[in-house]
């Protein structure tokens, strides 16, 4: 991944992690205000609302199940980059400690102490 590609992963997850806490925060406020209103508004006008705000609730946190679970990949894609970064850095640094011997066994002197 490079170093952009970084830097987009890495905002998409800011991005992702503002948007669900004004999620919540939005859903907080629906919740409360609908607890206020349950008390004050009765009827078969009053049960109807009460059942689409309910609705709307279990979508909210349909949604915001979704972008966590985004989150989670997203950070699991940094982490697996950065795990195979550090895999291909030791290989070159294993091989690249070779290279010495290499040359003194192809040229059949003897440079490396």
């Amino acid at each position: 991944m490079q170093q952009s590609e970084e830097r987009a992963t890495r905002n998409g997850i800011t991005a992702l992690e503002t948007a669900s806490s004004a999620v919540l925060r939005c859903q907080e406020d629906v919740q409360s205000t609908s607890g206020d209103l349950s008390t004050a508004y009765q009827g078969a006008d009053g049960g109807k609302f009460q059942a689409l705000l309910a609705e709307w609730d279990r979508l909210v946190d349909i949604i915001r199940k979704n972008m966590e679970q985004m989150i989670d990949e997203l950070n699991n894609t940094l982490r697996d980059n950065q795990l195979m970064q550090s895999t291909a850095t030791d290989a070159i640094d294993q091989q690249a400690s070779r290279a010495p011997s290499v040359f003194d066994a192809l040229s059949g002197t003897r440079t490396s102490a």
